[in-house]
């Protein structure tokens, strides 16, 4: 055999990249990059590794902590937060005002510490490079770092490897590569050394093994052609480096609400002390304090951490339904989301192959049950004796050529079914237990004597085997039209008959045009005495029949789809699978009888000016690449969309950043997906996507109730300092006292409405507008009511008290016990926004309600009664009628608010 010959020394480096080479002959192409099989020399490989640079991607030059933390404080509402603590602290209130401070300095740690860990997204696609190679250098086979290899290098490829750069296969045997992480497909890829056609997807790309990606079988040898950031892998990730984080619509809407807050108090504070020293004589420093007390109330201190909390109870719920947040926002900005954009393999599907059907001469099969679970039977759809049909389909071949052509092995840990080997193949085992077979007893009855491995090229496998009687027998599997060129007759239970080759192949079409993957299965009587198989053998076969098989839908994403529709939530299924596969499952999972299908190429020749209206449209993209993925997201980001995308994979990791929720897979999902996401589900099922986002729906219900309760609250308070400015009469409360309601109320009723549950029917509300804001026009209309109406409570009772000649410190007490009153019952308003608050549920509350109220009153009783709380906030003990009356105030206002409320609902204004 000639021994192939060093290349010698070049006078100029290849020009990359090839960008065709997946279809180019593999001699052209070790041409065009002025290599050979026996590889580079040493002296050469130095000098491309000079011009080329190390087979790594870039390292990623992150924001220096300290600016990573002070981007934390840089918001309206921070800089307000931290003007009232100094302002606080000015008047001697150092308990507020380090109270404040703390807040504002824990939420700045939260967020830098959730920031670093999104950073560590491009390490983890980093890792992905394995760290040695088998290359091929001056004809002999060496063992290199994987940093060192160039274009041109020889790459020599076994089972378990990682294929370390992009290469073009020069020789391929029985090559099968999982390649998941960039193309979404489920099952491994099979490979070849032969062109690929020029315009083929990039999971079509048969003569091509990609950077990052396994070999599952076979051997190769190839021709690197693209390393570091010029790999399929390394344009991943300068699309996700060119991915700028987005602000999730609660963030966006604190900082609009802070600024607007900020700006309005500034004026509304300048105006009063304008007022207070020109018209009504005040001395500035009276003044200044006066419109100090008035900024104390106004300020909601309590809000920002109060929203934290709530959204850190939305965490832990979230978990409990299997989805881990890792960034905090993201929970709120769940609820908001209006389209689901998901991976199809083993999060809409099992990512476990099922055998769906049989096809025999004597009719056809279903197969009941999923998974690899041994658990179903088989249903004869024919007219006949199904009895005998079942009987003559267990005597003949189909299922015993399906367990003895076969490697895989079925096995049961910790209660759950799992497959060593080929996917497909483990579907076929578990279809023998199901008729009731042992596999292993049947190979151990047919010994294998010899095989012929699956490859590419000639699309099937083969093993000769030799029964405990003494017969021999050769099983075929394969692609079902190849093993039908090579039949001359199909087998019916014992019964030889002609091959009808055209009525086979129609059902091959029928399975096809279901989304199944078909496999075709052969048999032929050997001469007892034969110990091995040749390719000479593989004619003047015995067609037994088909098995189509599937990855069967979820059955809980069924209903999870359903839920979403009604929900107003569309759902878009991203894979790369087939067109007709992934329409097929789409009609089983409830998206219509005829979705609209788009492949990667057909996104190709859409202009960006009109993909937003067609990805609309569209439910199922097919073939799709990394490129194609952000596409769709951005596309739909750009009509208002909030969009949530699933992904498992490094190719997943762009759009995942992309999305306004990214959601990575817990089990098979690799580490740069779950880095580059917001969520990860534990149990990768679409069904806890959608808990997720009920979980989300509640979290910014509850912030919603909380601003709802908190805001009116304060601003009855405002409101009673600015009235008494203006009217020239003594405060209705001290500046103390304002700080004491604030203090005991905040922190104890606002949290409680962190943990309220899910009002009814939070799944059949539309998601909210992206642009809406948080005080939509019924909250608006809420604050102002409410704080006019505690305006007119609390004049109504300090007039009252004066006017019966009760001192200053009297009528202030009694003000002070109103307003938190009116608080407790407003609390139990608020707790239903949607629906009355008028039943045993509403009432009754919850365990956070009740024991908030009972930690309010304690403190009031205290504030009331104890002298010590008398010389401090110079309050006086009240009688038990004046009680009475405070009490009676409160149900009066809840039920006008009730009646509010039912108004609000039946002219549609509660959810504007």
């Amino acid at each position: 055999m000639e021994v192939p010959t060093v290349k010698q020394k070049i006078a100029s480096p290849p020009v990359l990249p090839l960008n065709d080479a997946h279809a180019r002959r593999s001699e052209d192409v070790l041409a065009a990059l002025d290599t050979s099989t026996a590889g580079l020399t040493v002296g050469e490989a130095k000098r491309r590794l000079a011009t080329y640079g190390h087979n790594r991607l870039p390292a990623v030059a992150g924001r220096h902590p300290l600016l990573r933390l002070l981007s934390q404080f840089h918001n309206a509402l921070i800089y307000f937060l931290l003007a009232a603590a100094l302002a606080a602290s000015l008047l001697g209130h150092f308990i507020d005002a380090f109270v404040i401070a703390a807040v504002v300095l824990v939420n700045a740690l939260v967020g830098f510490i959730q920031e670093g860990k999104a950073e560590k997204a491009l390490s983890a696609i980093r890792s992905l490079m394995a760290p040695h190679a088998y290359l091929v250098r001056e004809g002999r086979r060496v063992k290199m770092p994987v940093d060192d290899i160039v274009p041109g290098d020889i790459v020599s490829l076994e089972p378990g490897d990682r294929v370390p750069a992009d290469l073009r296969l020069v020789r391929a045997s029985a090559l099968r590569i999982e390649e998941a992480i960039l193309t979404g497909e489920s099952v491994a890829a099979e490979k070849q050394a032969v062109p690929a056609p020029k315009d083929a997807a990039l999971g079509d790309r048969y003569s091509m093994a990609y950077s990052g990606t396994l070999v599952a079988t076979g051997q190769a040898l190839g021709v690197v052609i693209a390393t570091g950031s010029a790999t399929e892998i390394g344009r991943i990730s300068a699309l996700l480096r060119d991915v700028q984080p987005l602000t999730t619509p609660l963030l966006r809407q604190i900082n609009h609400f802070g600024v607007r807050f900020t700006w309005v108090t500034l004026a509304v504070a300048a105006v009063l002390f304008t007022f207070a020293v020109l018209a009504r004589g005040y001395a500035w420093p009276d003044a200044l304090m006066a419109v100090v007390a008035l900024a104390v109330g106004a300020i909601p201190e309590g809000l920002p951490a109060v929203i934290t909390i709530t959204l850190a109870i939305g965490v832990q719920r979230m978990a409990r339904r299997h989805a881990a947040i890792r960034q905090l926002p993201a929970v709120e900005t769940l609820g908001a989301t209006s389209v689901i954009c998901s991976d199809k393999t083993g999060t809409l599907t099992r990512n476990e192959m099922t055998v769906r059907r049989l096809d025999v001469p004597h009719g056809r099969y279903t197969v009941t049950g999923v998974g690899y679970a041994p658990e179903g039977r088989l249903e004869t759809a024919s007219k006949g004796d199904a009895a005998a049909d079942k009987q003559r389909l267990e005597s003949g071949c189909l299922v015993l050529a399906g367990v003895l052509c076969n490697d895989a092995q079925l096995n049961q840990e910790s209660g759950a079914w799992q497959v060593m080997g080929d996917p497909m193949e483990g579907a076929l085992v578990a279809l023998a237990m199901k008729v009731g077979l042992e596999p292993e007893l049947i190979r151990h009855e047919w010994m294998r004597l010899d095989e012929i491995p699956f490859d590419a090229k000639h699309r099937f496998m083969a093993t000769l085997h030799r029964h405990s009687s003494g017969e021999c027998r050769m099983f075929v599997k394969g692609a079902p039209d190849e093993l039908l060129q090579r039949c001359v007759a199909q087998l019916d239970g014992e019964e030889t008959q002609a091959l009808d080759r055209e009525a086979w192949l129609a059902k091959v079409a029928d399975a096809a045009a279901q989304g199944e993957r078909v496999l075709g299965f052969a048999v032929k009587r050997m001469a007892d005495e034969a110990e091995s198989l040749a390719f000479s053998d593989l004619d003047e076969l015995v067609f037994v029949g088909l098995v189509g098989l599937i990855d069967p839908p979820r059955e809980e994403a069924v209903a999870a789809i359903q839920e979403c529709h009604s929900a107003g939530i569309a759902v878009k299924m991203i894979t790369g699978d087939h067109a007709e596969t992934a329409a097929a499952i789409a009609r089983q999972l409830g998206f219509g009888e005829n979705p609209r299908v788009l492949t990667g190429r057909e996104l190709d020749d859409i202009s960006d000016t009109d993909l937003p209206a067609i990805i609309a449209d569209t439910s199922v993209f097919a073939r799709t690449n990394p490129a194609h993925k952000l596409r769709i997201v951005r596309a739909l980001q750009s009509t208002g969309a909030i969009v949530a995308m699933t992904g498992d994979g490094v190719n997943d990791a762009p759009s995942l950043k992309q999305a306004n929720v990214g959601v990575g897979m817990g089990h098979k999902g690799t580490e740069a997906a779950k880095e580059a996401s917001q969520m990860v589900l534990l149990d990768d099922n679409f069904a806890s996507i959608v808990a997720a986002v009920n979980e989300g729906r509640v979290v910014y219900d509850n912030i919603r109730k909380v601003t709802a309760w908190t805001l009116p609250t304060n601003g009855g308070e405002v409101l009673a300092v600015i009235t008494a400015i203006l009217f020239n009469f003594a405060m209705p409360m001290s500046a103390v006292q304002i700080l004491w309601i604030n203090l005991i109320t905040a922190g104890t009723l606002g949290l409680a409405l962190a943990f309220e549950p899910a009002e009814p029917s939070v799944m059949q509300r539309p998601p909210r507008q992206a642009n809406q804001g948080l005080l939509t026009p019924f909250l608006v209309w809420r604050v102002a009511l409410v704080s006019f109406l505690f305006l007119a409570a609390v004049l109504g009772i300090f007039f009252y008290s004066l006017g019966r000649g009760d001192e200053l410190a009297m009528a202030r007490t009694l003000v002070v016990n109103l307003i938190v009153v009116l608080e407790i019952f407003y609390l139990f308003n608020v707790r239903y926004l949607h629906y009355t608050s008028f039943s045993w549920q509403g009432l009754l509350g919850t365990p956070a309600v009740l024991s908030a109220v009972a930690v309010v009153i304690v403190a009031q009783l205290l504030f009331t009664y104890w002298p010590a709380m008398h010389a401090l906030f110079d309050t006086r003990p009240l009688a038990f009628l004046d009680g009475v009356l405070v009490i009676s105030i409160g149900m009066v206002m809840m039920a006008i608010l009730e009646v509010e409320k039912i108004v609000m609902r039946r002219t549609g204004w509660l959810n504007q």
